[in-house]
């Protein structure tokens, strides 16, 4: 059973571009940013998270107006209709819509493929010919960009606070050194612990509080101390 046409839909204005071609491949590509925080006397750097990059969708879109007409009375020299236009639905989703003042949102769909994005990226190449030069069949490299805002954002990760820390729940017989030890892999970082929570003695807490456990680096706001 052949796959359903690759389709791309115009949000914004509720307008679908049928692909007369599937594509034979797409690729999908996503990366993220970590900052390398150096420490003396430690054998290789700590990694920061620092944000994640846009997710994109790549793939050659096949455009065909001879092939659509090969069949009826139309000769090899007649058959074929300028392709440019069918190239121009395609690219004309990079034009800024004067209703949202920006390139339009788009859902790429095929098969079990959903991708919500924008168009980013085409390439034209055109590949044949009539013999007044008219062309009638072109390949398109597109490129979309994943489509994300704030709403989309705050719906799809449950973050824990605003600023990105974590919390915890003391245990009995825990110490925030063996806290410091878990979530920042070496026991000596307690200190941001116990600034960040107001700890008097790291050794005793009491089984049941929470703890705040801030991300690092941590900047004592009295003194000015950086732990990394």
């Amino acid at each position: 059973m052949a796959l359903e046409k690759a389709t791309i839909t115009n949000l914004t204005r509720n307008e679908k571009v049928t692909v007369l071609f599937n594509p034979e491949e797409y690729s999908l590509n996503r990366d993220i940013n970590y900052a390398q925080i150096a420490v003396p006397g430690l054998s290789g750097p700590l990694l920061q998270f620092v944000n994640g990059n846009m997710q994109t969708l790549e793939m050659e879109l096949f455009l065909d107006t001879y092939e659509e007409h090969r069949e009826g009375s139309r000769t090899r020299n007649q058959a074929g209709d300028d392709v440019r236009a069918q190239v121009k639905r395609v690219t004309d989703l990079m034009n800024i819509d004067p209703g949202i003042h920006a390139p339009p949102v788009l859902l790429f769909t095929w098969g079990t493929l959903s991708f919500t994005c924008v168009l980013a990226r085409a390439s034209q190449r055109y590949i044949m010919f009539r013999p007044d030069g008219v062309p009638v069949r072109a390949r398109v490299q597109v490129t979309f960009n994943e489509f994300r805002n704030a709403d989309l954002e705050a719906k799809e990760v449950k973050r824990e606070t605003a600023d990105y820390t974590k919390t915890c729940i003391v245990t009995t017989g825990e110490t925030l050194s063996a806290i410091a030890g878990r979530e920042y892999g070496d026991p000596k970082l307690w200190r941001p612990i116990a600034l960040a929570n107001n700890v008097r003695d790291p050794q005793r807490l009491q089984p049941g509080i929470r703890l705040v456990i801030p991300r690092l680096p941590y900047r004592n706001m009295e003194t000015g101390e950086i732990y990394q």
